[in-house]
């Protein structure tokens, strides 16, 4: 029997919050736009790049997570800019 090591489990991790996240969407229970879904993405695809980096590397998978990281990281900024916005009152 073979251990799982550190990035297995934060790849493991990973995949858990995504699906969680997506699940919950599909569920109403979170906003597409809210924080917690855009975080549950962000540390979701951090993780599983962090099992491709020091585990397996996959270029496919690597270039998927990369650009739902970068997704999540653009979602995120857009909402901190318009809660911005929304409570500038001029």
């Amino acid at each position: 029997m073979t251990s799982l090591l550190w990035h297995d489990w934060c790849g493991l991790v990973g995949v858990a919050l995504v699906l969680v996240a997506f699940f919950l969407l599909q569920a109403h229970k979170l906003s597409g736009q809210g924080y917690p879904y855009q975080v549950m993405n962000l540390l979701g695809a951090f993780g599983i790049l962090l099992s491709l980096i020091f585990g397996t590397f996959n270029l496919p998978a690597f270039l998927q997570e990369m650009a739902w990281f970068l997704i999540s990281v653009y979602g995120i900024v857009r909402g901190v800019r318009a809660r911005k916005a929304a409570t500038i009152v001029p």
